[in-house]
């Protein structure tokens, strides 16, 4: 307490010093709490559940959403149909529960009473599953397995953030009946707070619904009993003492089995390939870990950027505390010359450092809150129910506590240990004068570390910001520029497949007689909207493919419009057509890459391909060649794919194929190119839509640029929080050689006054200054290269289209780490040279 006492009244006598330290520090405590909020919340926090260490998945990857794992490349499934699931729950007593949930989700049309319908987020889960995370209601009841058998009463439960905040905690609603679409169900109770589901997602279910009523939802597109519809995933709590490796051997060899039985995994070859099926058994207490394998790189990755802003953070302070050091040498050496220990010496001055890093602490928590508020605005835009608070949370707080004691030792050891060293008598004698650099050996090393570790960052900066550009600016192979995206659900509207015809002709017809309209495009799923249908080609004509052979294609329906309306140009035959109707002949438009894999050498047009089976090899007529185009996801390369009319519908026999054509028929999208748009475009397309018909439920409305926008989330947010970082390093760096460079200038004034009396000029000054900058700074850039080759290394994967050694990011760097440091230098410089000769020996 008497070391307390004693730092607190070093700390008033030095206020400007305080804040210099404390806002320094502050900055990086703050910065790498900010982030390790985002790593906790995404990467360690588990599910709010009871016992999550006893839960495991069944599957360890991402195969959202249809048929992941059917025969994949490594055997490894993921995804079972409903009848698979059953058969692996009800041959798996080592699980006490057993859960299913739908791999996806859906937006559906939910509607109270005369209420206008809303688009909610839902999501089908077996009747076990609130029973198997120990889940209890909020009010009213959660389902159980009676609600999930065929003919029960068709039952959800609401999340409790829908509830207060669609509903406003409305208690009537429990037991009510919403129409989900257009079909009655029950409200039987409301999720406790804070449960958000079985996976961290932005937008978490609103509702949660039975499997057993999906045929009564879906109709005729149902795939409930389609067995080689792969769509749930599988999550368990495992009885005590139930070993994980013999259990993924048993599920395994079920698998086999069930799969044998299946005629499509059987025929054409793969009966051979069954044998390599297996699956994975991973711990689940943090859920269905689909967002962080997609984030959990890039998080990694800023916590790194953050913690080398915070050692720079680290090195500046020491520097202040060395230099604050040599000003108090006198004092020390009257304690020593008194009797003080100089273990008692370097407590005392720890206890200031620690002192100073937990008041930087408290002041870097409100900094984290803040920034923590900024992030999740640029990593989740748009995600209101996102479960992910800035407030921070008991590990957060135990993280900045250890973090700012961490810090305070770190910034704290070495100035200490350094001026309890220094020799008494020297500093009685009040010897200062010196024909050297003034900054001590340590002094001289912290600043080349900063120098090392800027670069880097500054490196690490422009990489992500070129890859960023790279994505941003590449040939998507279509026109984004004035064209809105509507998003919309006609199956909960109440169409069918012999009622859709004619509203698209309403659609194209009402849309494109609004002014500025140029034209309207309809289609199955719009451009990079993180959709994707894909189907296995099969070539009139060929062979049927092999289980492990590639033969897969991306495809979507379009209207006759939808191409000019993108600017995507036919390069060969012709486009769709208002002619392409049901009754005449199938056809299909193919892009550039399917030309390129499915005939290299052939000319397309006038060839015949189907889908699902051979029987259907001649189904489509290809009629034309148009422009590659990304659809799915801007980081890859452009996939092959083919386009279809909206409503021509294959007959299939299989359900699997059946449901499949069914659920494709029902667009979800129109995108309108304006000549200009308005400034009302929201309320002019959702009265127009209105008046086409009231019962349509608008899901989104946005320009198409922020649609694609939108697949770039993750790299803006890494490029921006590094361009951040790296310019605060920057300035840290460039204010600790400001701060050494004008303590070395002090130190030497007699030396200067000499040698001006002797006849140096003020040029020979500012050298003389400017040297030792020069060797700092090169030694730092020296270090700082090699780092930064190593750092773009492990940054290599996070790039799009930028090496990992970039010779123009690295020369920017250098250029700007070496302006920051001659500015930086050239003040004190420039100070020195204007010192007066009589005047710096009077005071020497």
């Amino acid at each position: 307490m008497h070391d307390v006492r004693l730092a607190f009244r070093q700390f008033l006598k030095s206020p400007g010093f305080v804040f210099t330290v404390v806002l320094t520090i502050a900055l990086g405590i703050g910065a790498n709490t900010a982030i390790f909020t985002l790593v906790h919340a995404v990467l360690l926090k588990s599910l709010p559940v009871v016992d999550p260490n006893t839960l495991y998945r069944i599957g360890d990857k991402d195969d959202c959403c249809v048929n992941g794992g059917f025969m994949g490349d490594d055997g490894d499934f993921d995804l079972f149909s409903y009848d698979l699931y059953t058969s692996l729950r009800d041959n798996t007593p080592e699980f006490e529960q057993l859960a299913a949930m739908q791999s996806g989700g859906n937006e559906m049309s939910v509607r109270r009473g005369s209420a206008l319908g809303k688009a909610l987020r839902t999501e089908y889960v077996s009747g076990n599953y609130f029973t198997t995370f120990g889940i209890v209601p909020y009010t009213g009841r959660l389902m159980t397995m009676s609600d999930d058998v065929t003919g029960a009463a068709p039952a959800v439960v609401m999340s409790y953030t829908t509830w207060q905040n669609d509903y406003a905690g409305d208690p009537s609603l429990v037991g009510s009946t919403l129409y989900l679409q257009g079909k009655p169900v029950t409200v039987i109770g409301i999720a406790p707070p804070g449960f958000y589901g079985d996976r961290l997602r932005s937008s978490p279910p609103a509702l949660w619904i039975p499997l057993a009523i999906e045929p009564v939802l879906e109709g005729n597109t149902s795939i409930l009993h389609v067995r080689e519809s792969n769509w749930l995933y599988a999550i368990g709590r495992l009885k005590p003492g139930v070993q994980i490796g013999p259990l993924q051997a048993k599920v395994s060899n079920t698998l086999r089995v069930w799969l044998s039985g299946v005629e499509m995994y059987t025929r054409n070859g793969g009966k051979e390939v069954i044998p390599k099926q297996h699956v994975v058994i991973v711990p689940a207490g943090g859920g269905i870990q689909n967002m962080q394998q997609e984030t959990g790189k890039g998080l990694y990755l800023l916590m790194a950027i953050s913690a080398l802003v915070l050692l720079v953070a680290c090195a500046n302070v020491a520097n202040l505390l060395l230099a604050r050091g040599a000003t108090r040498r006198t004092e020390i050496s009257i304690r020593m010359a008194m009797g003080a220990a100089r273990k008692r010496l370097i407590r005392s001055m720890l206890v200031e450092s620690v002192l100073l890093a937990f008041m930087a602490g408290l002041v870097g928590l409100v900094v984290a809150y803040a920034g923590t508020r900024t992030i999740l605005s640029l990593a989740f835009p748009d995600s209101p129910q996102l479960p992910i608070h800035a407030t921070p949370s008991l590990p957060v707080l135990g993280f900045a506590l250890l973090l700012s004691l961490g810090t305070g030792v770190i910034f704290g050891i070495v100035p200490a240990w350094i001026t309890s060293h220094s020799d008494p008598a020297d500093a009685l004698r009040g010897t200062s004068r010196t024909t050297k650099d003034g900054a001590s050996m340590p002094q001289k090393w912290l600043i080349v570390f900063q120098a090392a570790l800027s670069l880097a960052l500054l490196v690490s900066a422009g990489l992500m910001t070129k890859s960023l550009r790279n994505l941003q600016h590449q040939d998507f192979g279509l026109k984004t520029d004035n064209r809105y995206v509507v998003h919309f659900d006609l199956m909960g509207a109440g169409y069918t497949p012999t009622t859709l015809q004619p509203l698209y002709q309403r659609l194209e017809e009402r849309f494109g007689s609004i002014p500025g309209v140029d034209g309207v495009g309809i289609a199955l799923y719009s451009t990079l909207e993180g959709n994707n249908w894909g189907e296995g080609i099969r070539i009139e004509g060929r062979p049927e493919p092999g289980p492990q052979e590639d033969n897969g294609s991306s495809w979507d329906r379009v209207n006759p419009q939808f191409f000019k309306m993108m600017g995507q140009p036919i390069l060969r035959g012709r486009g769709l057509q208002e002619s392409d109707t049901p009754t005449s002949q199938f056809v299909a438009v193919v892009n550039e890459a399917f030309v390129k894999k499915f005939f290299p050498k052939e000319e397309p047009i006038g060839k015949h391909f189907g889908v699902f089976d051979m029987k259907y090899s001649g189904a489509f007529e290809i009629v034309g060649v148009v422009k590659d185009a990304k659809y799915q996801d801007p980081h890859q390369k452009m996939r092959a794919m083919y386009f279809r009319p909206l409503t021509q519908e294959l007959k299939v026999e299989e359900p699997n194929a059946k449901m499949a054509e069914g659920r494709s028929l029902y667009a979800n999208s129109i995108t309108l190119h304006f000549s200009q748009p308005p400034s009302n475009v929201d309320e002019l397309v959702r009265r127009t839509l209105a008046d086409i018909d009231p019962n349509i439920t608008i899901n989104s409305l946005h320009s198409l640029e922020f649609q694609i926008g939108d697949n770039l989330t993750q790299e803006r947010l890494i490029s921006r929080l590094t361009m951040l970082f790296g310019a605060l390093a920057l300035i840290l760096a460039s204010v600790g050689l400001y701060g050494i460079t004008s303590y070395a200038v002090a130190r030497r004034t007699g030396e200067i006054g000499l040698r001006m009396a002797l006849g140096a000029d003020r040029g020979n000054v500012v050298r003389l200054v400017l040297r030792g900058v020069a060797v700092r700074v090169g030694l730092g850039l020296a270090i700082g290269i090699p780092l930064t080759l190593i750092g773009g290394h492990y940054m290599a994967d996070q790039l799009y289209n930028v090496k990992a050694w970039d010779p123009a990011s690295l020369a920017i760097g250098i250029a700007v780490l070496s302006a920051a440091a001659l500015v930086a230098g050239f003040i004190p410089a420039r100070r020195a040279a204007s010192i007066e000769p009589m005047q710096a020996l009077r005071i020497e």
